[in-house]
């Protein structure tokens, strides 16, 4: 299995939980930066701009680094960390969660409160899809346009089987395919094609970096 590194969500999400006449609108979104994270609250804030409340967290960078969160006028540690807490036991970074509460008019109190945020940000993330991430290294190997289908097919199943991602393919004089592969798996890779090409096709080696792997098949982007 190749390095793996916090994951993050393809799409933002929404979904509205109500305890005891109180409605939750909680609505999490992919972000890049802290700035991406605070114009997401922003934007809650103007859309359900009568809510009582706009309970937010958010993490963010590649290691999941940065963390913050915020109880918005509700008793201090019911919202905004119990709402953290639940992105960071799903693993997940470069993520924004805001959970917008109209009051039914009955006290939840603190316990109530801590249950009913978690919940909605927790109920909010089944409904994602999750985005993978791994450090690969890129591979390339070039041959000739009659030979492009069979090794496409060779290495869609090699990848298929290697925790591998496939990579773009280029036709220039010759073919390039590529792929997105862990860099225990390299040598795999290079005597998989040496056998199917009697040693004629060489993989050629390039740069590391963490790769997007969504839960149905994709190319990475």
């Amino acid at each position: 299995m190749a390095p793996t590194h916090p994951a993050t969500i393809a799409v933002g999400v929404e979904h509205e939980f109500v305890e005891r006449k109180s409605r939750f609108l909680a609505r999490v979104e992919p972000v890049s930066s802290v700035a991406e994270a605070d114009a997401v609250i922003a934007a809650e804030r103007k859309r359900w701009w009568d809510a009582r409340h706009h309970c937010s967290a958010m993490v963010t960078g590649l290691l999941a680094d940065q963390a913050r969160s915020s109880d918005d006028g509700e008793p201090s540690g019911t919202a905004g960390v119990p709402m953290l807490e639940v992105l960071r036991r799903r693993g997940l970074t470069d993520v924004v969660a805001v959970v917008s509460r109209y009051f039914g008019g009955v006290k939840l109190g603190a316990g109530g409160l801590v249950r009913a945020y978690s919940t909605s940000v927790s109920e909010a993330l089944d409904l994602a899809r999750v985005v993978q991430r791994r450090s690969l290294v890129r591979v390339s190997i070039e041959v000739s346009h009659a030979e492009a289908g069979r090794f496409d097919n060779l290495l869609r199943d090699w990848t298929a089987r290697s925790d591998a991602v496939l990579g773009d393919t280029a036709f220039e004089t010759r073919a390039t395919l590529e792929a997105w592969v862990p860099p225990a798996s390299v040598s795999s890779l290079h005597d998989m094609l040496a056998t199917a090409s009697g040693g004629a096709v060489q993989p050629v080696i390039g740069e590391e970096r963490i790769v997007d792997i969504p839960e149905t098949p994709s190319r990475p982007h």
